[in-house]
């Protein structure tokens, strides 16, 4: 369960890292700059001091990162510009709790009690009523219209449903590699996950050259270069919070995992409030602190 909490805290960080690095590189290119970044971290501790690509669940690994890390996060980056970190964030992060309950429960027979249920509804409900006023939704910042909302939202539903299909599908390769007798360390299976992200990353960068007709965004005038923001969103996401997301699913069903690293958000929102301005309202204390009170009753319960 520590593993969830820790998960929580950085992909708060890595939420407004992620949007900075968007802004600079646009979204596509400061996707695949992470994964590229993230495999060679990776996949150094991996080779030298892990397993490698061994483990028997290889493929699995590969697959839920091809979901979560290249599709997830991808729209996620393409949310992330026309939303801001905060909204992104609640879609993402509640959306992929719900659509992992339900894919567990429907595929792996995983039954949560009554108790964790209630208790993951009250931390969604927490993190719902905590941004969901119109005051902690910051306007994008990447110059583009108004229309471009329900965009923003439908990329960032995708990105919550490919992400809570993609903790399923690690929840089954961990069940895979404890079948054969094989104890996996959380940063290995975290670089087999990454190889997938990997892929999809190449693959929607070269799509993206070939196709596309829309010159590249440009880096927001604030006289920073965008590298720090690129490395930031790097560490902060899929080496150490994905590695602590591993960690916790290597244990615990998707369904209490998610809710707990849903508060990210809320963590989320005072670390944007220089970058994206925006107003901390007695809701959002009332959201946050609900949020908490259910993700550790979540902690208790097991």
């Amino acid at each position: 369960m520590i593993g969830s909490f820790l998960t929580s805290l950085f992909f708060a960080g890595n939420a407004v890292c992620a949007r900075r690095a968007a802004l600079h590189y646009g979204a596509t290119r400061a996707n695949l700059l992470r994964l590229v970044l993230a495999a060679v971290l990776l996949g150094a501790w991996a080779h030298l001091l892990g397993q490698g690509l061994s483990g028997g669940a290889a493929g699995w690994f590969f697959l839920s990162g091809a979901l979560g890390f290249g599709i997830g996060g991808l729209a996620m980056f393409h949310a992330l510009q026309r939303l801001g970190s905060n909204l992104s964030m609640l879609i993402v992060q509640c959306g992929s709790a719900v659509a992992a309950a339900a894919a567990e429960w429907a595929w792996l027979g995983t039954r949560l009690t009554p108790v964790q249920l209630a208790l993951a509804t009250l931390t969604l409900v927490g993190v719902s009523l905590g941004l969901a006023a119109p005051p902690l939704r910051p306007a994008p910042a990447s110059g583009r219209p108004a229309q471009s909302l329900v965009p923003g939202v439908l990329l960032a539903v995708l990105s919550a449903v490919t992400q809570g299909l993609g903790a399923v599908l690690s929840r089954k390769a961990f069940a895979i590699v404890r079948h054969g007798g094989v104890v996996l360390d959380a940063t290995t299976s975290a670089y087999q996950r990454t190889l997938g992200g990997l892929a999809v990353g190449i693959a929607a960068v070269a799509a993206f050259e070939l196709l596309s007709r829309v010159p590249p965004e440009r880096a927001p005038r604030d006289g920073q270069p965008g590298w720090p923001w690129a490395v930031a969103n790097t560490l902060l996401g899929p080496v150490l919070g994905v590695t602590c997301y591993q960690w916790a699913l290597r244990t615990t069903p998707a369904g209490i995992v998610l809710p707990i690293v849903a508060t990210a958000p809320l963590l989320t929102l005072p670390l944007a409030r220089r970058l994206e301005p925006g107003r901390l309202t007695a809701r959002f204390v009332a959201g946050a602190l609900i949020a908490v009170a259910g993700a550790a009753g979540l902690a208790l319960s097991r």
